[in-house]
């Protein structure tokens, strides 16, 4: 989509970022991750594009939490 166009920059820049903090902070007890939400948060998104409830995406970032075994997820709603 269109609209989108610019946002894929900032996503990129903003996941590298989050996994070289990961890689620099492994062993410290401090966990950062990175989870990509690949559809619309909300009601009301453009036509054709699946959406889902903030509901829905938090226990991704629970179970990242907890088992803090990677550094990336993608929810595909």
């Amino acid at each position: 989509m269109l609209m989108f166009g610019n946002v894929n920059a900032a996503q990129a820049a903003l996941r590298n970022w989050v996994l070289n903090l990961h890689n620099e902070l492994s062993g410290s007890g401090i966990y950062a991750a990175h989870i990509a939400i690949n559809t619309w948060l909300g009601e009301r998104g453009p036509e054709g594009i699946p959406s889902a409830t903030p509901e829905q995406v938090a226990p991704l970032y629970w179970d990242l939490y907890e088992r803090r075994e990677t550094a990336e997820a993608v929810f595909n709603g």
